[in-house]
């Protein structure tokens, strides 16, 4: 009889009452001696809870002859004619094929973790591998409940929820988990594989899986991420200490316990690299983070220096220019630790365990910048060779974006610098104006810009007020606009008037951009306003090339926008600039900017420009308070281009400190000329100056008669200095010669010059003025 012939027969209460023939060759027991007996007895040991529980498994018989057979039952349950039950028909389910066994040896040797659970996530058969997982016998966990088995964690749960939705939906799926096994002394990766096991009906009976140890991959993959990572979170601005920080925070936790970046001492200056020193190396720390609030393992606080001895991995690694990796029970190791306990023994106990670090150079461009330190401490593995590449990829791109940072601080710097020494520091002594300015140089990546400012006291106690933007950002610009207002004061100083001088600076613009080196062609591009107040008439005359329009703030408290020509920006050429003059009263603010006061990508142009006129007219008691409220009042908290901001409030000189006469061409006038002038200067008190005074109107004067043309006139103003002007209609120039010894004039303007602090001539729309100016004591 075959083995698949082999049934009994039991009865509710558990007794044997049928037994076949296959079953007596299986078990040596013929019916007689098994009909009547408790099934019970003829088992060698316990039948499994599971088996009973599912009705079928495998059990083990006890043989007549003493030995025991291994058998896999089923049972299945009778019921009598009114549906009670009846006890069950016990089968042998008939043996597997051959291949049946080899796969469940492959099952129980796989090199990989594979459990079989049934629906309710209880345990049914586990390999050898999950055995020494779970660090348990297979039969300590056959039977039990999956989640009674782990800790509740996230990964166990996550874990669980995964085999019920494949007993439920008899799909297969995979889980991974990053996660610590009860029999592994660290965290791994797994990447599990569950799929349903079907019965014959085609009803899932039970969740297979197989368990594989990924972490080599997952570390793979940790250290490709966190590359990525690095290209989009280090370098996000131009700031050295930022730059350190942000990588700290890139290293820890994940790659680190604690890290820390350390740099030599020129790379936060503006000096250029002195090369490494031969003995110890002082480094200055910029950055560190750890797993623990506070850092404390830190020996160094940031901003310390800190002395690195030759046998430290980080001056190894300095010195090679490459990776150190360094392990617990290496001697330089061990000193390493040591020094730093001396160096900060309160951080001594969160020390306590340390058993690897690494120490990777920051290079850039053939520049060693700096080093930066990993330490672990809690995380059990070692840095191996694996992370010193990695460390040395990290280092190598940080390091790019601290070189980056490093050179911008130092361009702008040396920009800031050089602007700084072109603006001027203290306005110059004159009367037409009180003035005040802010100048803000952009805090944005582009770097400081070109803008400026300037106070320029003309002859005739008149006074130029500059305001302008050079295209671009930089040290071009800043170069740039050096040139520009250089140039402006060269021509100034000839007293052109605003309209002309623009068109000579846009002459100037148009040959800078022409010249041999083209790489700054697209730095000149620039916008200015020129504008001249003359404190006697009161006009205000002004041009603009490309630039925003003054705002006026008059003594009544309304504010406007001077009604002007925008003018096309300078190196444009070929078209005309327009002169716009006002009658302004005493005590108007003239506000004088340059577009990043009210221009932005985020704002609009007109809103802001209303803002200023607002802020222009609030009450404030000085000119610099006023400075103060309108840039808070219309700036953003971080603006994107420089500020330039001049305010120019308007004086007036009285009749009485003006004295004008229209002379005769006659040379018998020159007489009656001095007499006049003398009498003036002694009514004002000025008795000191009237004999030079006297001596200089002779001599203007008789020019003007004998070389100039009609209208002739002669003003005294009297400011912080003596002014005399002669005015004639002749637009030809003095200028001054060397008499000789035998030659009757020419000596008239050289007595001038010798005797007065300066002089010079300027052209009128009438011919042309000649003027001399007298240093007075200041009042007591």
């Amino acid at each position: 009889m075959e083995q698949a012939s082999a049934a009994a027969i039991l009865d509710a209460r558990g007794t044997v009452t049928g037994w076949s023939e296959g079953a007596r060759r299986l078990t040596g027991y013929p019916a007689g001696e098994a009909v009547g007996r408790a099934a019970r007895e003829l088992l060698a040991e316990e039948a499994p809870a599971e088996a009973v529980a599912a009705r079928h498994g495998t059990v083990v018989l006890r043989h007549r002859d003493g030995s025991t057979v291994e058998l896999r039952l089923s049972a299945c349950p009778v019921v009598g004619a009114n549906g009670d039950h009846g006890g069950y028909v016990i089968t042998v389910e008939p043996p597997g094929d051959p291949r049946t066994a080899l796969a469940a040896e492959a099952f129980q040797r796989a090199s990989m973790s594979m459990s079989v659970f049934d629906t309710r996530q209880h345990y049914l058969q586990l390999n050898d591998v999950a055995c020494r997982v779970m660090g348990v016998s297979e039969q300590t966990l056959t039977g039990r409940f999956f989640a009674d088995t782990v800790e509740d964690a996230e990964s166990s749960r996550g874990f669980l929820a995964h085999l019920r939705l494949v007993a439920e939906t008899g799909q297969p799926t995979r889980y991974e988990s990053y996660t610590a096994a009860p029999a592994l002394n660290r965290d791994h990766a797994w990447t599990t594989e569950m799929w349903p096991l079907r019965d014959a009906a085609g009803e899932v009976c039970a969740v297979a899986l197989a368990a594989f140890d990924s972490t080599e991959q997952y570390w793979a993959r940790e250290r490709l991420a966190l590359l990525n990572e690095a290209a989009a979170s280090i370098g996000t601005t131009l700031d050295v200490v930022r730059t350190a920080e942000e990588f700290v925070e890139l290293l820890v936790p994940r790659y680190a316990d604690f890290a820390s970046v350390d740099l030599l001492e020129w790379v936060l200056g503006a000096e250029e690299s002195p090369g490494l020193p031969e003995n110890d190396i002082v480094l200055r720390r910029v950055a560190h983070g750890s797993v623990s609030e506070g850092t404390p393992e830190a020996a160094v606080h940031v901003g310390e220096a800190d002395v690195y001895p030759p046998f430290s991995p980080p001056a190894k690694a300095l010195r090679t220019g490459k990776a150190v990796v360094s392990q617990a029970g290496e001697p330089d190791f061990v000193r390493w630790v040591a020094e730093r306990n001396t160096r900060g023994p309160g951080g001594r106990p969160y020390r306590k365990g340390v058993h690897s670090m690494f120490a990777v150079p920051l290079r850039a461009r053939g520049t060693t910048l700096g080093v930066v330190v990993g330490v672990r401490i809690a995380n059990p593995d070692d840095f191996a060779g694996d992370d010193a590449v990695l460390g040395e990829e990290l280092a190598s791109r940080a390091a790019v974006c601290i070189d980056n940072a490093r050179r911008f601080a130092r361009e702008r710097t040396t920009a800031l610098a050089l602007q700084n020494s072109l603006l001027p520091r203290g306005m110059p002594g004159q009367a037409a104006v009180d003035v005040a300015h802010r100048y803000l140089p952009s805090g944005s990546l582009a770097g400081i810009g070109g803008d400026w400012f300037d106070v320029i006291p003309l002859s005739g106690s008149r006074v130029a007020l500059v305001v302008g933007d050079v295209v671009g950002h930089g040290i071009p610009s800043s170069a740039t606009m050096g040139r520009l207002c250089t140039a402006v004061r060269a021509l100034a100083d000839v007293d052109l008037a605003p309209d002309e001088l623009l068109t000579h600076l846009d002459d100037l613009v148009i040959h800078l951009a022409s010249d041999d080196r083209g790489d700054e062609v697209a730095e000149l591009g620039a916008t200015c306003l020129y504008a001249v107040y003359d404190p006697v008439s009161r006009r205000l005359t002004l041009a603009a090339a490309g630039h925003p329009a003054p705002a006026l703030l008059y003594p009544d408290g309304t504010v406007s926008l001077v009604p002007m020509a925008a003018g096309p920006p300078l190196g444009v050429g070929g078209l005309p600039f327009e002169a716009t003059e006002l009658e302004l009263p005493e005590g108007c603010v003239v506000a004088l900017y340059t577009d990043g006061l009210i221009e932005d990508r985020d704002r609009d142009v007109d809103h802001a420009t209303a803002e200023l006129c607002r802020a222009l007219a609030a009450p404030a008691d000085t000119l610099d308070t006023l400075c103060d409220t309108i840039l808070k009042a219309v700036l953003p908290e971080e603006p994107g281009d420089d500020v330039a901001l001049l305010l120019a409030r308007t004086r007036a000189l009285g009749a009485d400190q003006v004295a004008t006469w229209d002379i005769t061409p006659d040379p018998e006038r020159v007489a009656a000329a001095r007499r006049a002038a003398t009498e003036q200067v002694i009514a004002w008190g000025l008795d000191e100056a009237a004999f030079v005074t006297e001596l200089v109107v002779s001599e203007l004067v008789t020019n003007a008669i004998r070389y100039g043309a009609p209208p002739v006139q002669l003003r005294l103003i009297r400011d912080r200095a003596l002014i005399c002007e002669v005015s004639d209609g002749s637009s030809t120039s003095p200028h001054l010669r060397r008499a000789h010894a035998f030659d009757e004039g020419g000596r008239g303007l050289l007595l001038v010059a010798q005797l007065t602090q300066r002089w010079g001539s300027r052209q009128t729309p009438r011919g042309k003025t000649i003027w001399a100016e007298q240093t007075l004591p200041p009042p007591v």
